[in-house]
């Protein structure tokens, strides 16, 4: 099974972006779904998550901003952002923790690149 990331792009300060995330195959006994962030010379970053009762954690620089959302029927975990800043700038993954039939893996995303001009 493999996360397919689609939304990201080049948008300037202030516009908004939203990302998905979804596996190419099914996934079970999904707990947690998330977004990560990478940006340049900086380490991965929790952005949001997301657990199947439908509590959200959101990273402080981001909360108000940004909205982390998933659809159930169909595995998918959306990011809404907005209000972006430069500093947002970074490559995000996408990570579900999930069961493909072989045992319950955490899963990621190859990334898509979101890129903020000032």
């Amino acid at each position: 099974v493999q996360l397919v990331e689609s939304g990201g792009g080049l948008v300037q300060a202030g516009g908004s972006l939203r990302l998905s995330c979804a596996p190419s195959g099914k996934l079970f006994s999904i707990s947690v779904m998330g977004w990560y962030r990478q940006a340049p010379g900086k380490q991965r970053e929790l952005v949001a998550s997301i657990v199947s009762g439908g509590s959200t954690n959101y990273q402080d620089s981001v909360k108000g901003r940004f909205t982390i959302s998933r659809d159930n029927a169909k595995d998918v975990v959306y990011l809404q952002m907005n209000s972006l800043k430069p500093e947002d700038t970074a490559v995000y993954y996408c990570n579900i923790n999930g069961n493909a039939g072989i045992g319950v893996m955490n899963y990621w995303g190859t990334g898509t690149l979101v890129t903020v001009s000032s």
